[in-house]
C-alpha cells in the first residue's frame, strides 16, 4: 500500500493510491495516517479495503508528510561507507544517533526555509522508515516485522550550526522546514526489499547524490534493534538512515543552498520530491 496525507498545510486529509495510481480519500475510514492506522491492527483494516469503492481525491492538492505527529524523528548519521569517506570520518563501530525535532518535519514538495544566519544549508536523500509496533529491546531477527513502511526524506542540514556552533548536531538538522518526508509511506508488504534501492538529488537540474542503498552500513532491521537498546520506538516514530556522498559539504570546493535554489531527490519505488529554498521573511 502507499499511503499519504493530502490538503493545506494543517489541515491534511487521509489517502490511499490505488493500483491504478489514483488518490483514494481515506477520511471516512481513519482520522490520519498516524501511529494508529500504521499499526498491524490498522493496516490489517486498511488491506480488507475495496479502495475503488472510496472516493477520487481532489486533483493537484499540496501533499503533506505521510506520517502525523510522530512522537520521535531519530536520524542515523554516517551511515553509508562512500559517504564517510567524502567528510573524511571515520566508517563508525557503532551507529551515530541524533534527534531531528518533530516541528521540522514538512511536505515532500514544500518550501525549505533558509534560517537566519544560515551560510551553509546543505542537503541529504535518505531512506526513511515508520515504526509500525512498540519496540523495547528487540533482537535483529524480529525487528523487520516491527517497521511498518518506508519513505523518501531530505534531511536538510544547517552546516555552520552542526558543526562550528558547538555542542551536538541537534543545532544544524531540527530547523523548521528540514524534514520534508513522502511523498507516501510504502507499507512493507509492498516493499519487501530495501537493500539494492536506487537513491539521487539535483540541485537547479544538477545532479549532485547518485547512489544506493547496498553502501549502507547499518540496515534497516540493525537500527531497530540498536536503537530499541536505547530507547523504546512507538508506532508512528520515523527513523531516517543516512546519506550517500554527494552532499554539498562534500563537493570540492563546498556548494550550498541558496534562496531560489530548486532541489529534486528520490529513492526507486519510493517516490519523488522537490523543493524550492525561501527566506524566513517569505514563509
Amino acid at each position: 500500500m502507499k499511503l499519504l496525507r493530502y490538503g493545506s498545510m494543517g489541515r491534511e486529509r487521509p489517502g490511499i493510491m490505488d493500483r491504478s495510481g489514483t488518490v483514494r480519500d481515506l477520511s471516512g475510514v481513519v482520522d490520519d495516517i498516524d501511529g494508529t492506522t500504521v499499526s498491524p491492527d490498522g493496516l490489517a483494516r486498511l488491506r480488507d479495503l475495496d479502495l475503488e469503492s472510496l472516493p477520487i481525491a481532489t486533483d493537484n492538492e499540496r501533499l503533506g508528510s505521510c506520517i502525523a505527529r510522530p512522537g520521535k524523528f531519530i536520524c542515523v548519521g554516517l551511515n553509508y561507507a562512500d559517504h564517510a569517506a567524502e567528510t573524511g570520518a571515520a566508517v563508525p563501530q557503532e551507529p551515530v544517533l541524533f534527534l531531528k525535532a518533530t516541528s521540522a518535519i514538512s511536505g515532500p514538495n514544500d518550501c525549505i526555509v533558509k534560517p537566519r544566519g544560515s551560510t551553509k544549508l546543505d542537503w541529504e536523500v535518505e531512506l526513511a522508515f515508520v515504526m509500525g509496533s512498540e519496540c523495547r529491546y528487540v533482537d535483529e531477527k524480529t525487528a523487520l516485522s516491527a517497521i511498518a513502511g518506508y519513505c523518501v526524506c531530505n534531511d536538510v542540514s544547517e552546516r555552520a550550526f552542526q558543526l562550528e556552533r558547538g555542542g551536538q548536531w541537534d543545532k544544524g538538522k531540527g530547523c523548521d522546514s528540514f524534514g520534508p518526508i513522502g511523498p507516501w509511506l510504502v507499507t512493507t508488504d509492498e516493499l519487501t526489499d530495501t537493500s539494492d534501492l536506487d537513491m539521487w538529488l539535483d540541485v537547479n537540474g544538477k545532479r549532485f547524490q547518485s547512489g544506493s542503498t547496498r553502501t549502507m552500513i547499518f540496515g534497516p532491521a540493525f537500527l531497530v534493534a540498536y536503537i530499541s537498546q536505547f530507547m523504546s520506538l512507538q508506532p508512528g516514530d520515523i527513523v531516517t538512515t543516512g546519506t550517500p556522498p554527494g552532499v554539498g559539504m562534500g563537493q570540492k570546493p563546498p556548494v550550498y543552498l541558496n534562496v531560489g535554489d530548486t532541489v529534486d531527490l528520490g529513492i526507486a519505488h519510493l517516490g519523488a520530491q522537490r523543493q524550492v529554498v525561501v527566506s524566513p521573511h517569505s514563509t
